[in-house]
């Protein structure tokens, strides 16, 4: 099955309120790879990598995120395959 790799930018009120980790369960749920982070401006950042159908759902998850959440937004962006074969599971990273 053919992998697909797309790099969210999601905007709103998407910090302290368990963005991240509810991203990391629902991605575990959806056997998505790749990480979520917050980002100083206020922002979440996310890579995934996963089959199309898997990163099609949690795509649309983003844009609702978890109960507290108000997302404005959400930049979708393809991102490049090279170099995600290393990823495993799908953890939460440092703010950048």
């Amino acid at each position: 099955m053919a992998e697909t790799a797309r790099h969210l930018h999601i905007h709103g009120h998407v910090q302290g309120v368990g963005y991240r980790w509810s991203m990391v369960r629902e991605a575990a749920r959806l056997g998505v790879r790749g990480w979520v982070r917050n980002r100083r401006d206020g922002s979440v950042e996310a890579l995934m990598v996963g089959a199309a159908e898997s990163v099609e759902a949690i795509t649309a998850w983003a844009g609702r995120g978890p109960t507290g959440a108000m997302v404005a937004r959400v930049e979708v962006l393809p991102a490049d395959l090279a170099g995600t074969e290393e990823l495993v599971g799908f953890e939460q990273r440092a703010t950048a």
